[in-house]
């Protein structure tokens, strides 16, 4: 069990040790039955990380399954040199933030139009049932840059340690701390504005 199972502990998770996914991983004839089991295991997670991101449930499913579909597509360069859930999310994370750069193209609009679509989806959103105050969160969110909102969503939601995060997102420790500071002080703000 990694680290990020016992973080999640109502989710399936896998039967084998990380060294023995990783060898059936790289036997062809066990190949599919490990990453299945990879699926299994880690798309809930990964489903509520992306979806944090892209906010529209149709979205978060797009963006999983291209997920799933460039760590199939590129398991031929996975040595096991991190572990999988690590290679997931790095893989999820790019896949989302690729997603939003191709939303900002396509809407040829600024980022504050592209934040207020995504609000938009959301509330459109059936299978939002959050109330009005985690509406107002995600609004507040949504006031952050781009990288403040990804280590926010990963440190306040999925309790993400810096160190996780670092070997995810590639950025130092010292950085993602600062942040999350940012992006809790924008937050905190944002909430007093509403208020007043």
């Amino acid at each position: 069990m990694d680290k990020f199972d016992a973080k999640f502990p109502n989710s399936t998770t896998m039967n084998l040790s990380e060294e023995e996914l990783i060898h059936q991983l790289s036997q062809p004839n066990r190949r599919a039955a490990a990453f299945s089991m990879i699926v299994r295991t880690y798309q809930e997670r990964l489903y509520w990380h992306i979806r944090k991101m892209v906010l529209s449930h149709d979205d978060a499913n797009d963006v999983l399954q291209n997920t799933f579909m460039k760590a199939w597509n590129g398991l031929d360069g996975f040595r096991g040199d991190s572990q999988v859930s690590t290679w997931l999310y790095r893989i999820a994370t790019n896949e989302t933030l690729t997603f939003l750069t191709n939303q900002r193209m396509r809407s040829q609009n600024s980022i504050d139009d592209v934040e207020e679509m995504l609000l938009q989806n959301l509330q459109a959103d059936t299978y939002f049932n959050g109330n009005e105050l985690q509406l107002k969160l995600q609004k507040a969110i949504l006031t952050l840059p781009e990288k403040q909102r990804l280590v926010f969503n990963m440190k306040y939601f999925d309790d993400i340690t810096y160190e996780e995060m670092e070997a995810i997102l590639g950025t130092s420790v010292g950085a993602l701390k600062a942040s999350y500071h940012y992006a809790v002080k924008k937050i905190e703000k944002y909430f007093s504005e509403e208020t007043t």
